[in-house]
């Protein structure tokens, strides 16, 4: 009676999948970040803008000059942000595409 000594078999190890998988998590916090998050107070905005009558040329009254620049400054801040949620899925994109040649090449030069 013989005995086979048995091997393990050895685990591929998936290096790459993880570093990927945590690059997307950083993206997508970076991006929740971004657009949840808070621009500059707009009253002292409005307030500095409206006061000592400044309004006077292109408003008919001071609350008119509050409510047209609220909602203006408003539309800028979600703009901004819109714009900034662009710039980071533009370079998310960019990264996976970085890394999916950079893996393409690495499995290329370890082929067998």
């Amino acid at each position: 009676m013989s005995t086979a000594i048995v091997t393990p078999t050895r685990r591929k190890r998936r290096v790459f999948l993880w570093v990927f998988l945590a690059i997307q998590a950083l993206f997508v916090i970076w991006l929740i970040a971004g657009g949840s998050s808070h621009g500059p107070d707009t009253g002292s905005q409005v307030a500095s803008s409206c006061d000592n009558h400044a309004w006077y040329p292109l408003y008919s009254s001071q609350a008119d000059c509050v409510k047209q620049l609220g909602s203006l400054y408003a539309g800028a801040s979600d703009a901004g942000k819109g714009i900034g949620a662009a710039l980071i899925i533009v370079f998310w994109m960019v990264v996976d595409v970085i890394l999916g040649v950079s893996y393409g090449v690495y499995k290329l030069a370890t082929r067998r």
